[in-house]
């Protein structure tokens, strides 16, 4: 036909609908697609309630229709939603600000710290007692705390003194304070002293805090107000958005009381986990085998969590003890009090004095709240007791036996345990005289032992090092015998300035020489110089060679020492932590509640604690969670701190800080990488966070930590801060060394090195392990030359002449068994200016 319509050549063409992957009949005769991630229609319909499920479908998980009904959640939903959430979380903060200090709870504990020698904390504290409407409380001792009682306010305060110079005071309060009073210096704010309490309160960390400037009158107006500026100014550093308090008229210090009672608090994680208490008063029980250890009654309000009598409780700088049971006095400041038969209620602006003791108040009306239950009650041990047999092999069983006799492994045994006669074979074995038969069964032929000759070597070596030793210990006691025969005893004036400035200067010679091995070890890591005394395959037996420290593998159960025997070990410790921790949340724990005034019965207490009590000392106690007695392997992050200027070497003894704990242990330092070995430091670097590794008491992070070390006029300088990282014994510090040497001979891609070693036989020993050098080559030793260590090698390069040729060695290595809970008290702190500043360390 001529009027035909014919396609041009450019007719578009449509692509081919793709289904994807189809399922079944539907999707070959084209149904819907039903892939993955798209919901088949009819559950779809069954989601939205036309119709039931289908039978090949099975049962549907809740969890879908929660999603769909989540993912649905209209606008004005979510914002109805967001609201409750919100309204939910100032409620709570709205009651724990209600319920601190009230009559549920326990009083407002404000801990008062002055900052520098000037600072006039008793007129502070005066000025807090002239409160109208209010019941003052003194505590009788040698703390000076104070209870503030106001029944119109329904408030109650307990003030309590940090005494100026006592670090360990101020930081013990510190962990269990509501509130810190800091008392400034109306001139300077705070000295060098109170600069080092405010480092090391802000690294445990700070509860809520104020600033008071108590004096200033004697000023004129103008200065006044220019010396509060200039102060302002010093104290923006530390506290940016701090408020000062004015504190010289009864108006001001309702204005701070009013402050304190009001702001929001800050939580310490450590212990709003952990029930814990200040103690009110204390009392000793001796037992009656020894008058140096009895049951120690405390008495306090319990905070934190709720109180169990069958755990474990801490003393704070003295260790753990077990509970026998928890009573309930009277409250001795509540804001109600009782009106006694026979006596007049007294006045509000009375002052009352309690007995730090408070024994009669104690057993006036005390009511039996609970009893340590034996069955229930966690054990103090704190190790495992290895057992040396355990290792030992044990005689096959009778099914073992019959097992083996089966796949023919064993010959069969007679019912004594032994060969039959016409199975037994004999064997001539030379024997000393006297030898019997069972011990020359055990006697081994010189074929069985030629391959442990280079060990027994050894043996022998360490045996003949500890007689030589030995040896020398007995020469040196016979010539102190009989030097001191030979000696005499006479007068001798002594000059007292004279000795203390030779012992400056040797503790300066040491620091200097401390210096210098710090700067060789940044200058020259890990190098050491080949021994020529004792050959290199002696000397570096323990250590083995890697192709990567990062990639090669090490077995972290291998070669573990002696003290992994006496520590315990979680299977995942993260997942325990979070069990204990969803439990602390969830589950309402039994025993004395939050708010409680209970007197604790502290069973096998050394009669220290209540002196060190008597002193005036703040008894401070943490109730431990499951497991936190026991040892372990413990793992702190820390940092240097900027005013530490000390070399610190590895495996010296400091002072730890953890938590509520402090002990003194020797640490390791390793890198902070997430590999799975990790570098050994030797001294503790200024510019970089590092990981420290002791054996210590089981410690669930987050946990502060503060480092000190110990000088030798017994003052604590702080060195590092820091948290805890974990508890892990399985990680793995590796000790590198780096021997070097120095190309002899260069050719095109080989060269002769020298001055690595100083013989063959230790050529030929490390021959397996790679080389490497300064500027990046790498390479492997192809045969010693001649008899005093050259040795031939080849490298992927071309070597400089000025490059030095490396082999690195490598060692696990553990923290040695130093802990120690008994940690002395410091002097009064007093900036050092003995200490060498690095950069005029001389290397020559």
């Amino acid at each position: 036909m001529a009027g035909a319509h014919r396609a041009g050549p450019l007719k578009q063409q449509n692509k081919a609908h793709k289904g994807g992957k189809r399922r079944g009949a539907a999707g070959e005769r084209g149904g819907p697609r039903e892939g993955p991630g798209r919901v088949p229609s009819c559950l779809s319909r069954f989601l939205t309630g036309f119709c039931f499920p289908p039978p090949s479908l099975g049962r549907v998980p809740v969890k879908v229709q929660s999603r769909r009904r989540r993912r649905e959640l209209g606008r004005a939903d979510r914002r109805h939603q967001a609201l409750q959430l919100r309204r939910q979380r100032k409620e709570a903060v709205l009651a724990e600000k209600r319920n601190l200090g009230s009559r549920d709870g326990p009083p407002h504990l404000v801990v008062v710290v002055p900052l520098h020698g000037r600072a006039a904390a008793h007129d502070a504290l005066r000025l807090l007692q002239s409160q109208d409407s209010a019941v003052v409380r003194v505590d009788e001792g040698k703390a000076g705390g104070f209870a503030l009682l106001c029944p119109q306010l329904k408030q109650r305060w307990r003030f309590v003194t940090a005494q100026t110079g006592d670090l360990h005071a101020a930081l013990d309060l510190a962990k269990v304070a509501d509130s810190l009073l800091f008392i400034l210096d109306p001139a300077e704010g705070w000295d060098s002293a109170g600069e080092y309490c405010l480092s090391c309160l802000f690294a445990q960390g700070l509860p809520s805090y104020a600033l008071a400037v108590p004096g200033g009158t004697d000023l004129p107006p103008k200065k006044r107000i220019d010396a509060k500026k200039k102060l302002s100014k010093v104290i923006e550093k530390r506290f940016p958005e701090a408020k000062l308090f004015s504190l010289n008229t009864e108006q001001e210090s309702s204005l701070l009381l009013r402050h304190l009672a009001t702001q929001k608090q800050r939580h310490l994680a450590f212990r709003d986990r952990r029930a814990h208490l200040l103690a009110y008063a204390a009392e000793f029980l001796p037992s009656p085998e020894s008058d140096r250890v009895g049951t120690l009654k405390v008495s306090g309000f319990v905070r934190g969590q709720p109180l169990d009598v069958n755990g474990l409780v801490h003393i704070v700088g003295h260790g753990d003890f077990q509970m026998s049971q928890v009573d309930a006095p009277p409250d001795p400041l509540s804001l109600n009090p009782r009106v006694v038969k026979g006596r007049k209620k007294t006045q509000d602006m009375d002052v009352q004095e309690d007995c730090v003791n408070g024994t009669e108040e104690m057993e006036e009306d005390v009511k039996l709240l609970m009893k340590a239950d034996s069955s229930k009650q966690e054990s103090l041990q704190s190790e495992v007791v290895p057992d040396p047999m355990e290792g030992e092999q044990t005689w096959p069983t009778e099914e073992e036996l019959q097992e083996a006799e089966g796949r023919g492994i064993l010959p069969v045994l007679s019912a004594a345990g032994n060969p039959t006669a016409s199975q037994r074979a004999d064997r001539v074995v030379k024997v000393p005289r006297g030898t019997s038969k069972y011990q020359a069964a055990w006697i081994v032929e010189d074929k069985e032992g030629s391959d442990e000759d280079g060990d027994v070597d050894d043996d022998i070596d360490e045996d003949m090092m500890e007689e030589a030793a030995s040896q020398e210990g007995e020469s040196s006691a016979e010539e102190e015998e009989h030097s001191e025969e030979e000696c005499e005893t006479m007068t001798v004036s002594e000059c007292v300035r004279d000795d203390q400035y030779d012992e400056k200067v040797e503790e300066d010679e040491q620091m200097l020489e401390k210096f210098k091995q710090e700067r060789m070890d940044e200058m020259f890591p890990d190098e050491v110089d080949t021994p020529r005394d004792v050959p290199a395959r002696v000397r570096f037996q323990k250590y083995r060679g890697l192709k990567s420290f990062r990639t090669s593998p090490w077995d972290p159960k291998e070669n573990l020492p002696r003290d992994y025997a006496r520590i315990f070990q979680f299977q995942d410790f993260f997942r325990t932590r979070k069990h204990l921790f969803r439990q602390i949340e969830k589950e309402e724990a039994e025993g004395a509640l939050v708010g409680w005034y209970v007197t604790l019965h502290i069973s096998n207490v050394p009669v220290g604690v209540m002196e060190s009590f008597r002193e005036g000392k703040p008894l401070v106690l943490f109730a431990l969670l499951p497991h936190e007695q026991k040892m372990s392997v413990l793992n702190f992050l820390v940092r240097r701190h900027p005013t530490s200027s000390e070399p610190v070497r590895a495996k010296e003894e400091l002072i730890f800080h953890c938590g509520f704990r402090r002990f003194r242990a020797s640490p390791l330092f390793s890198q902070h990488t997430s590999a799975d070995k990790h570098k050994l430091e030797r001294f503790l670097r200024p510019d970089a966070a590092l990981v420290v590794t002791v054996y210590a008491p089981i410690t669930f992070p987050p946990a502060s930590v503060l480092l000190f070390k110990q000088r030798s006029n017994g003052m604590h300088d702080l060195i590092a801060t820091g948290s805890l990282l974990a508890v892990d014994p399985d990680r793995i510090i590796i000790k590198r060394l780096v021997l070097s040497g120095h190309p002899f001979k260069i050719f095109t891609k080989t060269a002769v090195v020298r001055y690595m070693f100083f013989n063959r036989e230790d050529v030929m020993w490390f021959k397996p392990v790679e080389l490497r050098t300064k500027w990046g080559r790498r390479g492997h030793i192809k045969e010693p030359l001649g008899t005093h260590g050259h040795m031939k090698c080849h490298f992927d390069g071309q070597l400089k002449s000025q490059d030095t040729v490396l082999l690195n060695l490598y060692k696990r290595v553990f923290p040695k068994w130093t802990y120690d809970p008994h940690v002395p008290e410091p002097v009064p702190w007093a900036r050092s200016e003995s200490a060498l500043p690095p950069q005029e360390v001389d290397m020559e």
